[in-house]
């Protein structure tokens, strides 16, 4: 007889459990107790998880950035003030263009000069300097600009709802990857207590088996051999449960720390396996790709694709903007800006459009580039059809093989006690010897052990096939 080893426990959690460890939350508060069914768990999960935490501030995130696009659409309003000294006013150079004016007048009344000649014009002036300004200039203005059309403003706005819709899908996602994995981790726990209690009652069998056969070789019916085997038998099942304590102790852990919760807090599994919820919803003819969330997530992705390639063919388009300005601007050689004199009013209106011409093909090339991110989408989107309906067929087929393993398992380890129980009964009465009780305590065990495995893998199964139909 081939012996199945009994379930171990930790090899699941320290796949799906202790991946999460190191992004998860573990900060400690207060000591709380927890009494949760297998819902509450998840809804608990949702709210403390920090990797769904981490998807709701990318969607808060998304909220703020659509205010930014939004912003590009609203007018922009600023205000300045300007106030600046020189205490050495810039000195220019310039053409004289004084003193020919003065010799035109000298001319045209026939000055003569001091040996009485008449005036004449020279031929040369020169240059004077002279410095512009005065030494204090202050500026107040205020400005307005407000774009009117601009073709890449024009599909943000657009693709806002989407870019929403987007980040709230991979909230959803990603609630589902954490809730998978809770149903799987909270259902083992769940089977391990099962499987505690069958060996509790193995153990109880045997230390009776133990007390009876030592009475007997107290009498001299039986050899202190006999007694020492079932001694080894009951050893080997405490050690067994010892082990699978502990490895339900560390997935508790595993658990809490999944769900975000305090790990020195007290979780408490109140749901149980009952083999007719497992059979129960299960095996439907008919699935929609649709029900997946990480199908809908994949489809919002090639509508923000769709979006940027509309993006870069508009950017081809004129833009055009508006601007308006009006200050008021002062000088002075002393600061006194706030006593009497002058300010000058300065006021503009301009109308801005810009034309694209030629930019070495690079808005081309973002446009292929865009078109091409959208051909990868639709190809990881057949690709995606293809691997849904590879995942249902594979979870049908394991569902199915699964269940009737768990009610053939189930009538083995009914069977394996009956076998057990006669064989039990005929050595009481000394028709059966210590060997055959012995194997049929073996077999019982080993029985056991094959149901726990088959009950959780159908568990497993139905889980698997509720994901792969979007209905988990």
């Amino acid at each position: 007889m081939i012996k199945k080893q009994p379930l171990q426990i930790g090899w699941l959690f320290s796949i799906l459990v202790f991946s999460f460890v190191a992004t998860a939350q573990t900060t400690v508060t207060t000591n709380s107790k927890h009494s949760f069914s297998i819902q509450q768990a998840v809804e608990y999960a949702t709210k403390n998880n920090v990797q769904v935490k981490n998807a709701l501030l990318n969607f808060k995130n998304q909220q703020q950035q659509n205010r930014e696009i939004t912003a590009a659409a609203l007018p922009s309003v600023s205000a300045n003030i300007n106030s600046s000294f020189s205490p050495n006013i810039a000195v220019q150079s310039i053409p004289n263009f004084i003193s020919p004016a003065t010799y035109a007048v000298l001319v045209d009344e026939g000055v003569r000069n001091g040996s009485g000649q008449p005036i004449t014009m020279p031929n040369n002036f020169g240059f004077i300097e002279a410095a512009f300004g005065r030494k204090w200039n202050t500026t107040g203005s205020i400005a307005l600009q407000q774009l009117l059309f601009d073709g890449q403003v024009f599909i943000g706005l657009q693709a806002r709802k989407t870019s929403l819709d987007f980040q709230q899908k991979n909230i959803e996602v990603t609630e589902e990857a954490i809730k998978l994995n809770i149903h799987k981790i909270y259902y083992q726990l769940v089977v391990a207590k099962t499987q505690i209690d069958l060996i509790d009652a193995n153990i109880t069998r045997l230390k009776k088996l133990q007390s009876d056969t030592r009475a007997l070789y107290q009498n001299g019916f039986a050899e202190k051999l006999d007694v020492d085997k079932i001694s080894v038998q009951l050893a080997n099942l405490n050690t067994q449960k010892t082990n699978i304590e502990g490895s339900v102790e560390i997935g508790y852990l595993g658990l809490k720390t999944l769900m975000g919760m305090p790990v020195k807090d007290t979780l408490i599994l109140t749901d149980n396996i009952k083999e007719e919820d497992i059979k129960n919803g299960v095996l439907v003819d008919a699935y929609q790709y649709t029900d997946r969330k990480d199908f809908q997530y994949a489809f919002l992705g090639k509508k923000l694709n769709e979006f940027n390639v509309k993006r870069y063919q508009l950017s081809q388009l004129p833009t055009i903007a508006l601007s308006g300005s009006y200050a008021k601007n002062a000088q002075r050689d002393k600061f006194n800006f706030f006593g009497r004199g002058d300010w000058f009013t300065i006021s503009q209106i301009g109308l801005n459009i810009s034309v694209p011409i030629f930019s070495g093909f690079a808005k081309d090339a973002k446009i292929q580039q865009a078109k091409i991110a959208l051909q990868q989408t639709d190809n990881q989107i057949t690709d995606y059809k293809n691997r849904i309906d590879n995942e249902v067929i594979t979870a049908t087929i394991t569902l199915k093989t699964a269940l009737n393993a768990m009610d053939s398992q189930k009538q083995n380890m009914n069977l394996a006690e009956s076998v057990y129980n006669q064989t039990k009964k005929k050595y009481e009465v000394g028709t059966g010897s210590n060997t055959e009780i012995t194997l049929a305590q073996t077999d019982l065990i080993s029985a056991q052990t094959n149901y726990v495995n088959a009950l959780y893998s159908a568990i497993i199964a139905k889980i698997d096939y509720l994901k792969a139909i979007g209905k988990l």
